[in-house]
Order: C-alpha cells, then structure tokens, then sequence
C-alpha cells in the first residue's frame, strides 16, 4: 500500500554544478547533503533530490517529474532567461500557466502557476 511520496530524483553527472544551479539560479535551500553524491532540498514538505544515478541505470540528463509552484510564471519565465537558461514559451490550461526549464545537465522540470 502507498502511504506517501518519498522523493523526487534527478539523475546529475556533477552533483556540485547542478546543487549550484539549483540553489542560486532555483532558488532552493539544501535540507540534507552527503558528501559529493547526493543533496535533498525540501519543497514544501516533498523532498527533491539531485545525485549521480548512473550506478543506478538512471542516465544523467532524462528526468523529467518535478513542477515547482510558483507565484507568478511569467515573471519567473523572464528571469531564467535572463540568467541564459532555457525556458518554453508559457503554456496555459483551463486551470493553470506553465513553462518548462531545462537544467545544465539536460534535465527538465516544469514552473506552474494556478488560475
């Protein structure tokens, strides 16, 4: 029986780049680091996490789960661009406004807006 999500994982070659961009281009916090190979931030009471799962077979560069809740997506669109990172056009729903970023190591997550 499911009783909660544990986590969400990105798969990341360089685990310092990545908490880097992270941290200061995202804007989260770190909750818990080990050593050079694993960093969880805590988003809201769900753990994110970004490691090198290669031994794992999760190859580095192809997840695509997380969506961040943001308070508003077109202004967080225009500053990641800003900063040089990719971002899709804003794309909208009957219930909400979404874009997608891509991170360093080719990962994707979405930023998200409720109506």
């Amino acid at each position: 029986m499911v009783t909660g999500l544990a986590f969400i994982a990105y798969s990341v070659r360089d685990v310092a780049k990545a908490r880097a961009f992270y941290c200061d281009v995202v804007g989260l916090t770190p909750a818990l680091e080990f050593e050079n190979f694993w960093v969880e931030f805590d988003v809201a009471g769900t753990t994110f996490g970004i490691g090198n799962g290669e031994p794992l077979g999760i190859v580095p560069g192809s997840s695509f789960a997380a969506t961040f809740e943001v308070d508003d997506v077109a202004k967080e669109r225009e500053r990641l661009l800003a900063l040089g990172v990719p971002v899709t056009d804003l794309r909208e729903t009957p219930i909400c406004w979404m874009a997608f970023v891509t991170d360093p190591e080719g990962n994707t997550f979405g930023i998200h807006q409720h109506k």
